[in-house]
């Protein structure tokens, strides 16, 4: 190239970027391709084609010249920064997201591929480490060090010290729209009531245009269950944000949240339409779909995502979780080859491993179905990192604290209302069937595993750092009448979304039983149902199941057995502080007489008996548990002792759980 070359090059290549930036991207496109035709080699004329094509909504065309340049300019972040923008898209968000992961590993200050990487994770549902590049976005652009270090206090969970950062800085700085996004997250993420709503609602009086401010300001309008102001504030985001995915995700997410699912259902349906080659798009459709009995348009769904990503773990997963589904061989055949390649993510794996010990078990070949099932609990093991020591000294505290004295002093505290029906136990232990039968009673609502009591009792606990000891239970002793009316109260209030007309719900949280103590000092008129199972039923159901999100002691074997002695321990503590305050229902109990088992449950709840309990597999409900699609079979006898096949292998289960196999098998 001559300097006459060079110069009309540089000349012209300018004129393509003016044109760029004024937003007339047919006459830059027309520009650009000029100097292509002289200089066809040119990277920087073709990465400048590609962001002109992509501008004008020609993504095809954007990605296919990128993975060009991808391949052929190895090492340069704006042009996988710009791969990552194109894929986006077009709905290939796994692609994305590879793409970003490469920009940022090659440029890890470019704040806007920090960005768009949280934007397509959050498309993706992948929640923390979506909000972890947000933060990595605002410490690589914010200039005050204290700012980027209360974005590593949260990325440790040091929340409260990082609260009194951003708090201190904002008495400085009140104007500063970031950071005071960043504090009304941390409130979010500490279970702090309003205060991050206030803060949200300041931040955008001051920045309108900040659509991540909005994002989460809806995010916490959903917590709060001000389901229609969040929709609202989403559907504003939707009208001058449209190319970001992730505001309809979060819509639909709130619509399953509220129980609309044929809302969630037709949005879903829509963006799965627009977004063809978005696998996650079509995942969640499934789920939903799922949820109100539509089990073949779930598989349906379920395998269309996989025909996008061959390799997406977790929808193999979620067809092996309806539980009635078989796999076709090849099916079988493709997962084995894809379990340990490298380039599987650790996620697609474990979900790989459990998809695969599920379809073999529903071959009767046990003992690799075992293996697998075995290899994804140790990889969730190393991921979860949990803690039994610390469920134990959990379990001792509520033993120590919650004391005949302590019922006694608050005899008569809370709110009266008999509505709430807890049922509680160990996932997996047919607590979906108990609710079942009794929302097949005309008196009775259905809901789900409702997180409020847990939430209240995080707030009394007080933590804000990791680290912090809590406060609950001792904390419960402090509380004085009309704290335990407010909180009986504030638990209603926060349910009465979930459910219909009937004078009677049902939470299923299985993990209340921590907080029996709890409702009976703010809701004494509650009715709590224990659904028990054999330890080592329970235990190896809980073991080869793979949770969505939490129960992260179900994997390892000494774990969960640990942790089912620690709920048996406290459930026959709750027993004898409060005693014919818990209904104990053996699922063996119920399989083997069910209209026995049923009366025996109304007549504990003061319900007339009714014949559709027995048929409440013909009941038409949204269920969000694991046991979905069992619960719409009548009752059956496979599942009582199918841990058995597996007895072998479960020696370290066993020797924990021998007292109470012994216990269980007395009655």
């Amino acid at each position: 190239m001559t300097d006459t070359d060079t110069g009309g090059y540089q000349a012209a290549f300018e004129q393509v970027q003016r044109l760029l930036n004024a937003g007339d991207f047919e006459q830059a496109l027309e520009q650009v391709d000029l100097i292509l035709q002289v200089h066809p080699r040119d990277v920087k004329s073709a990465y400048a084609r590609a962001v002109i094509l992509r501008r004008l909504g020609q993504h095809d065309a954007s990605v296919a010249l990128l993975e060009r340049l991808v391949q052929g300019t190895q090492g340069v972040p704006a042009v996988y920064e710009e791969y990552g923008q194109a894929l986006h898209a077009v709905g290939r968000i796994d692609d994305a997201i590879g793409a970003l992961r490469a920009a940022v590993a090659l440029n890890p200050k470019s704040a806007s591929s920090w960005r768009l990487l949280g934007e397509s994770l959050h498309s993706e549902g992948e929640a923390e480490e979506a909000e972890a590049a947000i933060r990595q976005a605002m410490a690589v652009t914010h200039a005050h060090p204290g700012i980027v270090k209360a974005l590593e206090l949260v990325q440790q969970e040091q929340l409260g010290m990082a609260e009194g950062i951003c708090r201190d800085y904002l008495q400085r700085n009140p104007r500063d729209v970031s950071v005071i996004r960043l504090l009304a997250e941390i409130g979010i993420k500490l279970g702090i009531k309003g205060d991050p709503e206030l803060l949200l609602e300041d931040c955008l009086r001051m920045a309108p245009d900040f659509h991540l401010a909005r994002n989460t300001y809806a995010s916490a309008l959903g917590q709060a269950q001000k389901y229609e102001q969040a929709l609202a504030e989403i559907a504003h985001l939707e009208k001058v944000d449209p190319q970001n995915l992730s505001h309809s995700i979060l819509a639909a997410s709130i619509e399953v949240m509220v129980g609309d699912y044929e809302a969630a259902i037709e949005r879903y349906g829509f963006l799965s339409e627009r977004f063809p080659r978005h696998a996650q798009l079509h995942n969640s459709f499934g789920h939903a779909l799922k949820t109100v009995g539509r089990q073949q348009d779930a598989i349906a769904a379920y395998r269309r995502a996989i025909s996008v990503n061959e390799s997406m773990g977790e929808t193999y997963w979620n067809l092996a979780n309806l539980k009635t589904f078989r796999f076709e061989t090849d099916e079988v055949d493709r997962m084995r080859a894809l379990i340990g390649q490298d380039a599987i993510s650790d996620r697609d794996n474990f979900h790989l491993c459990f998809a695969l010990g599920k379809a073999l078990e529903d071959r009767a070949e046990y003992a690799e179905s075992f293996q697998y099932y075995a290899l994804g609990n140790d990889r969730k093991v190393a991921q979860e990192g949990y803690r039994a020591d610390e469920t134990t000294a959990e379990t001792n505290a509520l033993i120590d604290y919650c004391t005949p004295a302590l019922f006694e002093a608050k005899s008569g505290f809370g709110d009266p209302s008999p509505d709430p029906i807890f049922i509680v136990g160990l996932p997996r232990s047919g607590s979906t069937l108990l609710e079942q039968i009794l929302a097949s009673h005309s008196m009775v609502d259905g809901t789900s595993e409702l997180r409020e009591m847990v939430a209240i009792a995080r707030r009394l606990g007080g933590k804000r750092n990791r680290a912090d000891a809590s406060l609950y239970p001792g904390i419960l002793s402090e509380l004085t009448a009309a704290q335990c009316l407010e909180l009986g109260q504030e638990y209603l209030l926060r349910t009465q979304v979930q459910r219909g007309d009937a004078p009677f719900f049902i939470d299923k949280m299985p993990n209340n039983f921590q907080h029996i103590g709890l409702i009976q000092m703010i809701l004494p008129n509650a009715k709590i149902i224990d659904a028990r199972r054999h330890p080592m039923a329970t235990c190896f159901s809980g073991f080869k199941q793979l949770f969505a999100a939490g129960q992260t002691f179900t994997y390892g074997q000494e774990n969960i057995a640990r942790y089912f002695s620690d709920y048996a321990r406290l459930m026959t503590h709750w027993d004898a502080v409060l005693p014919d305050r818990v209904l104990t229902v053996k699922y063996e109990s119920v399989i083997d007489n069910v209209e026995a088992e049923v009366r025996r449950i109304l007549d504990y709840c003061g319900l007339p008996f009714e014949a559709g309990c027995l048929a409440f597999h013909e009941t038409q409900r949204a269920v969000r548990t694991a046991s979905s699609e069992q619960v719409r079979q009548p009752i059956y006898t496979d599942a009582v002792e199918q841990w058995q096949h597996y007895a072998p292998y479960l020696a370290p289960m066993q020797a924990e759980l021998t007292d109470w196999i012994l216990d269980h098998e007395k009655d």
